[in-house]
């Protein structure tokens, strides 16, 4: 019994066959009618609650089926109409008989109208929908795929995520193209059922007429029955599949079921549904007009459109909402609760509660009043989540834990505002478009899109804040395409990958040695902090992190410390050891397909920048002229645009002696630039020069 489930759609297949070849009862054949309306109504239902058409990935192989099954009850019924005098059956029977009512010619014009409804309409309008979204498809899959290298790179999905995002993408495309070419086979079902009810209705006329000796007004009342039935019994069910058909192919921008979308968003414009209402009622002062029944329909529309705006605007009334920080990390809220209780005057009296005004949050982000849905989770924010996913894998790439976010909104901000804080103070800003999509230009353009001109926050790329309809046809030409929630979460997570160093607190650092003596307790007892306080490994760790070098192969830095302490205790020279500890990190953080292209300094420039080298009370920095330092900045400057075509970060390689002075001395103009030293590259990977910076 199980082989037989497991191979029940090719058992179906075989019977289909056999329907074209062996005759059919009319008791089997009216199962198989029964059988064929109620699977195209279950069809038809599955498509109009279905959130996306991957959900129905087997519709193309089932419009086949479903269209060789009609064809082979059509077979059967012919078979039967010809060789049974008309008798095919009661449902054949009573459909033509409900239809036609004593009347040929109507029931004749009922059913070329469906077949004509099917044809030129819903099957040719499903055709086009499925032949160009086949194309768009396809055109758009770069443009998809560098949105999910963006999302990937940026932190806001993980490895599996984004294969998942990819498989996907393919999915679609394989789909869509096949939805172009199963929409032939229902052009050509409504086609066959021209043909076949044409051979009914003709054939059963010359053969009444010839073999059975009936008179003409019999033969025709006989068989025009059976031919309109028969017509009518594979036309509605072919019309059900070619809804859904239409159905699934238009369904491109759902986010819910059909049903779920149009409520939501005919209640979503009550302005409109009153105006409709208000038309209802000028139209009964046309004369003849039936003014009890527009009256009704006109007092509902007004009247239902009244109560969702005055819903709608007690909505926009609710108080304003502090959201907590993300993952569990809640930042202290009691204060607000016991203030709703008594005074705010009598809830300050009490000294202890004023120090709660002085505490600093780690982050911060603040939100204008339109970007609230992006957050509230009850409004389906997935805010929230994408931080966690973002923080997790921050932990497994830089191993360092981002402390928690709190998510407040703002009345100081515009409403489509939002303010990154670090430790109380402002670090970066950014202005969305909620309804929008952002279109970030590609070098070479192939078309312009309409939109609002703007610059993408998180790496200053020209954008476009461009309307959903237009997010396709951008993808064609090139853009890459990025929801709202999106943009900011990148914003986000670049901007915190940029100050991460300024997270890292004494606190944390305790943190991080006990979380790493739960594996080596002995090599923590040794270096920390026997060989090195706690505040000068944060120092190292600040370093590290500042520069973009992993920390999360604790081991390897204490290792380095303990190796290092006995021979200097200076925190650069500890610092540069671990870096060459940690060369397969780094190699493997800035090469790509084992190649690292690079920027390198002149020989003569780094003899004149060794010779400049000087010590102070605060340490030794690198004491060049000016001319030679401004010299130097316009060289990157434009080796920077270099990287910039590669979509590459921009990297500068000297020796290891000047590496960390380079460094601070260019750091205050371009902080994204990485200098690295060749004792922390592996030797597996090719190094190539894109240009040389000269004294």
């Amino acid at each position: 019994m199980k082989r037989i489930m497991s191979n029940a759609v090719s058992l179906f297949v075989v019977v289909i066959v056999l329907l074209l070849i062996i005759p059919l009862s009319p008791f089997l054949l009216d199962v198989m009618i029964i059988l064929n309306i109620s699977a195209a109504l279950i069809i038809l239902l599955i498509s109009m609650n279905i959130t996306g058409p991957l959900e129905f990935s087997i519709f193309p192989s089932l419009l086949l089926i479903t269209t060789l099954f009609r064809l082979g009850i059509n077979v059967s019924s012919t078979r039967n109409i010809l060789t049974r005098s008309g008798s095919a059956g009661q449902v054949i029977q009573s459909f033509g008989d409900f239809v036609l009512r004593g009347n040929v010619v109507v029931g004749f014009v009922i059913f070329f109208i469906i077949v004509l409804v099917q044809f030129i309409v819903i099957t040719k309008g499903a055709e086009r929908v499925s032949e160009v979204a086949a194309r768009f498809t396809l055109d758009a899959m770069p443009g998809k795929q560098m949105a999910i290298d963006a999302d990937l790179s940026s932190g806001l999905i993980n490895e599996q995520e984004a294969k998942e995002r990819r498989n996907k993408i393919q999915k679609e495309a394989d789909f869509y193209g096949s939805m172009d070419g199963a929409t032939k086979i229902v052009k050509g079902d409504a086609v066959m059922s021209l043909i076949i009810t044409a051979v009914n209705f003709i054939g059963g006329v010359i053969i009444g007429m010839v073999q059975g000796g009936m008179e003409l007004t019999e033969v025709l009342s006989v068989y025009s029955i059976a031919t309109v039935g028969d017509g009518l019994v594979s036309q509605v069910p072919a019309l059900l599949i070619s809804v859904a058909t239409g159905m699934i192919v238009t369904r491109s921008v759902a986010e819910g079921s059909l049903n779920q979308d149009v409520s939501k968003q005919f209640l979503a414009q009550p302005q409109s549904i009153m105006l409709a209402g208000v038309v209802i009622a000028v139209l009964m002062l046309v004369p003849g007009m039936p003014k009890i029944q527009m009256t009704i329909l006109a007092a509902a529309m007004v009247g239902g459109g009244f109560y969702l705006s005055r819903k709608m605007q007690e909505m926009a009334q609710l108080p304003e909402m502090d959201f907590a920080g993300a993952a569990g990390g809640l930042a202290a809220g009691g204060m607000e609760e016991e203030v709703q209780t008594v005074s705010e005057e009598e809830y300050y009296r009490d000294i202890n509660n004023i120090y709660s005004l002085i505490s600093v949050e780690p982050v911060e982000m603040e939100f204008g009043y339109s970007l609230i849905p992006l957050v509230d989770e009850s409004s389906g924010g997935r805010m929230i989540n994408r931080i966690v996913i973002f923080r997790r894998q921050y932990a497994q790439e830089m191993g360092l834990v981002i402390p928690s976010i709190r998510l407040r909104d703002s009345s100081s901000l515009n409403t489509n505002q939002y303010v990154i804080k670090i430790k109380g103070e402002e670090v970066a800003k950014g202005e969305i478009l909620v309804d929008y999509y952002l279109a970030l230009e590609p070098p070479n353009l192939s078309g312009e899109v309409d939109g609002i001109e703007t610059i993408e926050p998180a790496y200053g790329i020209p954008s476009r804040w461009i309307t959903p309809e237009n997010k396709e046809i951008a993808e064609i030409y090139g853009y890459t395409v990025i929801d709202p929630l999106s943009v900011m979460l990148t914003h986000l997570s670049e901007t915190l990958r940029q100050h991460s160093y300024e997270l890292v607190t004494r606190q944390e650092v305790v943190q991080l040695v006990e979380n790493t003596k739960k594996n080596s307790p002995e090599l923590v007892e040794e270096v920390v902090p026997a060989l090195i306080s706690y505040g000068g490994f944060q120092k190292v760790l600040v370093n590290l992190l500042r520069e973009g070098i992993p920390i999360k192969d604790m081991e390897t830095i204490l290792e380095t410390i303990a190796d290092t302490v006995p021979n200097s205790r200076d925190i650069d020279t500890i610092t540069e050891n671990i870096r060459i500890a940690l060369k397969r990190t780094i190699t493997r953080r800035f090469s790509e397909n084992g190649n690292m292209r690079v920027v390198t300094l002149d020989t003569e420039l780094e003899k004149s920048m060794i010779a400049s080298l000087t010590k102070s009370d605060q340490g030794t920095y690198m004491a060049l002229s000016p001319d030679i330092m401004q010299n130097i900045i316009e060289q990157i400057s434009e080796e920077m645009k270099k990287f910039h075509e590669l979509a590459q970060d921009p990297i500068v390689l000297t020796s290891q002696v000047i590496r960390p002075y380079f460094y601070r001395l260019i750091e205050q103009f371009y902080p994204n630039v990485y200098v690295l030293s060749f004792n922390e590259i592996a030797n597996s990977v090719q190094i190539q020069a894109l240009g040389t910076i000269a004294g």
